[in-house]
């Protein structure tokens, strides 16, 4: 069979690819290797408690890209839940709370987030978007962990575990397996921790009605018959004026171009010839793929807001560090949703289904001093590291010193080849929107190469959505003005010593 574009992977990424592809009249064939659509979306329509989104959901604010597919493909968005006070159980101490940071009642510990949290964001503004391996420090902070980083300048174990939980949660990766260079660079991508980290103006505040996998359900509709399910691509032939695609049926496809819009991770299970750079094949090979279970537990009623509860918890101990309210918009199907991740995750894959759901309902009735949660009605569960075609989720996460030598090579055509997929996003990395942006910006690269457009239309910044703009997130003064630990200490002596010194002056005159 002939084309035009063979776009391998059929999730958000390389069906915005081939979408844009085809409104430029250019003939494209879409090969998922799954038998369904989205990649790293996977909605389920179960028969008792609805729509369950299983892998990517969640849309917020300064998204925008994914913000003007949803009214395009004319879908709608509904406010996750945040009514109501957070819980967190922290080090044996538990409290509640409202707001996004978490209220630590050791006022050096306070201190010591505050500080932990500013820095992060004030050196993540120093990495480009496009080249985080040409920022001034790109060696330095590429070469530590950010655990390495964590432990250099936190001084208190509540701050440290707090951050932790964060990392986790956004990356499923433990903070020894990510390089400070790439965390930087993600923060960034982000719009910060703050946004990043929070429900309400931040990046887990919507979810589509119907779930997320109808971003990709609709988009294909309308490439009707050139999307090609059940179809791995096995090898990718580049010759001098064509490239021949063969799947895992026999079945070759003749085209003038391919975009792979897969993890990069996951390249390493297709035969290229010739063979991929030998810097491409080791950023191939040094990526890691997050850990994740993602679970929700379903109840009867949501009786925590009874509680005064908003259904969120952080805790540093059990299986699940986060936790939030996946009830539906109407008040239907009440539900907490869970993730077991980084080491956490590898540790609840040893156990059985019924296992993991009776660890989780102690946890719950723990964290949330309620034993109402043993008694759920309810239970689903996804575990991404079953996923051959996807290696894990959420994201590709770089071990240090990959992104300083191999980085180039993320999104570099090679040939006829092209590369998309959201871990290619040089804005919000790792989400939703990244993934848009990396497919359109792939297939803007084939329209140039095409004739169809000029080298400078292949990179287009998207205007901010005029039906959910953002609202600026600033700090307030104290945020601004805490110091760090040593600061404090470096202040509480001078007015120690500068007490002691008048009080001497005084005593001696």
């Amino acid at each position: 069979m002939s084309t035009q574009v063979v776009v391998v992977g059929a999730g958000i990424s390389g069906l915005s690819a081939a979408r844009l592809l085809q409104q430029s009249g250019i003939d494209v064939i879409v090969l998922e290797a799954r038998n369904r659509l989205g990649g790293r979306s996977h909605t389920i329509q179960d028969p008792v408690h609805g729509s369950v989104d299983l892998g990517a959901a969640y849309i917020g604010p300064t998204q925008n890209r994914v913000l003007r597919l949803v009214k395009e493909l004319g879908l709608r968005l509904y406010n996750v839940d945040e009514k109501g006070k957070s819980v967190l159980s922290l080090q044996s101490i538990w409290s509640t709370y409202t707001g996004t940071v978490p209220p630590l009642r050791n006022p050096i510990a306070l201190v010591d987030l505050n500080h932990l949290l500013r820095t992060i964001d004030s050196m993540a503004l120093k990495v480009p978007l496009d080249a985080p391996w040409t920022a001034e420090d790109a060696l330095k902070w590429d070469f530590i962990t950010l655990q390495e980083f964590v432990d250099s300048i936190a001084w208190t174990k509540a701050a440290v575990d707090i951050f932790t939980i964060l990392v986790r949660s956004v990356l499923t990766s433990e903070l020894h397996q990510v390089s400070l260079l790439f965390f930087l660079w993600f923060v960034h991508s982000g719009n910060g921790l703050v946004r990043l980290g929070s429900v309400t103006d931040g990046a887990q505040e919507k979810k589509l009605y119907g779930g997320a996998q109808q971003l990709s359900e609709r988009m294909a509709m309308l490439l009707g018959d050139r999307v090609h399910l059940s179809c791995p691509v096995k090898t990718i032939v580049a010759r001098d004026h064509d490239v021949f695609v063969g799947d895992s049926r026999g079945k070759e496809y003749k085209c003038q171009y391919v975009i792979c819009a897969v993890p990069p991770i996951v390249l390493k299970n297709i035969n290229f010839t010739p063979p991929l750079p030998e810097r491409k094949m080791k950023l191939v090979h040094s990526v890691t793929m997050g850990a994740t279970f993602k679970v929700n537990m379903f109840y009867k009623t949501a009786f925590w807001k009874d509680m005064g509860l908003c259904g969120q918890a952080i805790s540093d101990s059990g299986p699940s560090g986060y936790c939030v309210d996946d009830t539906k918009p109407d008040g239907s199907h009440p539900s907490l949703l869970a993730f077991f991740v980084a080491d956490n995750g590898q540790r609840m894959s040893r156990f059985s289904q019924d296992e993991r759901k009776e660890a989780l309902c102690e946890h719950f009735a723990k964290v949330f001093k309620c034993e109402k949660f043993l008694k759920p009605i309810g239970y689903i569960e996804k575990n991404w590291m079953d996923e051959e075609f996807s290696g894990g989720c959420c994201v590709c996460s770089f071990p240090p010193g990959v992104l300083t030598k191999c980085g180039r090579t993320l999104r570099e055509p090679i040939n006829r080849l092209h590369f998309a997929g959201t871990e290619t996003a040089t804005e919000w990395l790792g989400y939703m929107d990244g993934a848009i942006q990396a497919g359109e910006r792939a297939a803007r690269e084939v329209l140039h190469r095409l004739g169809l457009i000029k080298e400078s239309d292949i990179w287009q910044s998207e205007p901010e959505s005029l039906d959910h703009p953002a609202r600026r997130l600033t700090l307030t003064w104290l945020e601004r003005s805490l110091p760090s630990v040593s600061g404090f200490i470096q202040i509480s002596l001078s007015l120690i010593v500068t007490t002691v010194a008048c009080f001497v002056y005084k005593y001696l005159n």
